[in-house]
């Protein structure tokens, strides 16, 4: 498979101010990317990959992708093939998730659950690697919809930090495409033909989640420049301490 690379500014320079905003990338890092197979992570390691390579931040870093094999029953070539004609190796970590989460614990609300074991075990796998950041798809919608969801359900206006270091782990986190809305996330993907591997999770779109996606989809029909708006708040979160105390975990 070939990929087309085409340089688009609409994509890179809202990834690279939320990099340089919150000094999410530091000259010498080695940083993890996790990769489920989905839309989110496939694009941030195609945009890291094009952003280290024509060394737009001006200094060099690395790039290790993780993947977590969660005992679905999944085909995970597309995934492998696409990292390697990136010039990488894909790590991938064997697990027991889906065992416990919906045989052994029958969580009837499994994404908490889910999240925390994969985020274990991806952070330990990053640290045995050498690496000393981990860097996760989420965009600028997952954000809202975090905001969201701390209000509706913990009372909270708080979302996840762009960047947090983990003292255990002693791993910093960080969320580079931030400031990336996900409509355009999906038309790179269709642009570029980048493969996507089908979330085989059978709580998929059923989630709560998923219900507030649809409130911030109604919202910004009302209000076009919510997301705008948003990053406004993110850019004076600091000072705000509007990320410290988020409890709704992605």
């Amino acid at each position: 498979m070939s990929f087309k690379k085409k340089d688009n500014q609409t994509y890179y320079n809202p990834i690279r101010r939320a990099v340089l905003n919150h000094q999410m990338i530091q000259p010498g890092d080695k940083v993890a990317i996790g990769m489920s197979g989905g839309k989110d992570s496939t694009s941030l390691l195609y945009f890291l990959d094009m952003i280290r390579k024509q060394k737009r931040l001006g200094y060099d870093f690395d790039i290790v992708p993780i993947t977590l094999d969660m005992a679905f029953d999944v085909d995970i070539a597309p995934m492998k093939r696409f990292v390697e004609e990136l010039g990488y190796s894909l790590e991938i970590v064997p697990t027991n998730i889906a065992k416990v989460v919906f045989d052994i614990r029958e969580e009837r609300s499994p994404c908490s659950l889910c999240a925390k074991l994969r985020r274990g075990i991806l952070y330990k796998k990053a640290k045995e690697l050498g690496c000393n950041k981990v860097a996760l798809g989420h965009h600028l919608d997952d954000a809202i919809e975090t905001y969201f969801m701390n209000f509706l359900f913990h009372g909270q206006m708080a979302s996840f930090e762009p960047i947090s270091y983990l003292t255990k782990t002693e791993i910093t986190l960080i969320r580079p495409m931030l400031y990336l809305e996900e409509k355009e996330i999906i038309r790179f993907v269709e642009r570029e033909e980048l493969p996507v591997i089908f979330n085989p999770c059978p709580v998929d779109k059923k989630t709560k989640r998923e219900e507030v996606k649809q409130l911030v989809s109604q919202l910004s029909r009302t209000y076009p420049d919510i997301r705008e708006k948003f990053i406004m708040g993110i850019e004076q979160g600091t000072e705000a301490n509007f990320w410290t105390k988020s409890k709704q975990n992605l």
